[in-house]
């Protein structure tokens, strides 16, 4: 339907790579032209050259439209469940000490952050008030669904009935088939836009623990590191970091050591510094 070449492709690559850090390998050519066909369709433009062109002159709406097409959000609740059970051993251990952040920095369609908030509900009952979670995503379309907190009911056909019970509603009428988390579910968590290569980010320290699952894979050593690193300055002493079953920090390993399956705690450096740092705030 529209002539893509790799000049094009190129273009592409170093556009998205510059923009949000993802690394877009030549396997990716043809997912590249099915996903941005759609959006020469909606804008009326006839060739990729023309609508590289409206990027290239910073069109606002085009470039989140572009960056939300170009993002992938394969996600399901308590997708990678081994970390969970740990989730609910560290809440438990900091009960009382002080209030309780957690980021999930992909949260893509909202199954992840639920899949925290439930399992801290069920870990500490009423006092899940002392949890915060704050959940981010680059791509806008996705947080839209994940604040709405309405999915499928074919999303938590997996899920233990009990679980479900106890922390879905189900839909009615025009809803039927539907289900929606429950609303204490919701109140835990702060949804936002944020982009991991920018130099500002809305999520501030100190944290307890960062998701950031299956995120690493699109980005190259390099950018990898850089968020590694800003990744620090944020985490608590004791905090952890929640990576993907497929992602390996080992080149960052000044800054973290792996703890137990694809958990990492801070390195003994970056923990001196944070600690050193912890006692400074509380003089």
């Amino acid at each position: 339907e529209f002539h893509f070449t790799k000049q094009d492709f190129d273009r592409v690559c170093k556009l998205i790579y510059d923009h949000a850090g993802i690394s877009l390998s030549e396997s990716k050519q043809e997912l590249v032209y099915s996903r941005l066909s759609r959006r020469l369709r909606a804008t009326g433009i006839d060739t990729f050259t023309e609508y590289l062109a409206l990027l290239e002159s910073n069109d606002a709406t085009e470039w989140e439209a572009f960056t939300n097409s170009l993002t992938t959000n394969l996600t399901s609740f308590f997708r990678e469940p081994h970390h969970f059970p740990l989730l609910a051993e560290q809440v438990k251990s900091l009960r009382g000490k002080h209030p309780i952040v957690l980021w999930c920095s992909a949260a893509s369609t909202g199954e992840e952050p639920y899949s925290m908030a439930m399992t801290v509900l069920d870990a500490l009952g009423r006092d899940a008030s002392q949890v915060s979670i704050v959940a981010t995503d680059l791509d806008t379309n996705v947080l839209a669904t994940a604040r709405a907190g309405v999915y499928p009911e074919e999303r938590i056909a997996k899920l233990a009935p009990d679980l479900v019970k106890r922390h879905f509603l189900r839909g009615t009428g025009l809803q039927q088939g539907m289900v929606r988390v429950r609303q204490e579910l919701r109140d835990m968590i702060t949804f936002r836009q944020l982009n991991l290569l920018h130099d500002n980010w809305s999520v501030r320290a100190p944290v307890d623990g960062i998701f950031c699952r299956n995120v690493m894979i699109y980005f190259d050593k390099q950018t990898q590191l850089a968020i590694l690193k800003k990744f620090v300055p944020l985490l608590r002493s004791d905090g952890l970091l929640y990576a993907g079953h497929s992602e390996s920090f080992h080149h960052a390993d000044e800054y973290f050591k792996l703890r137990g399956k694809t958990v990492y705690e801070l390195s003994a450096k970056a923990r001196a510094r944070c600690t050193a740092e912890e006692a400074r705030q509380r003089r």
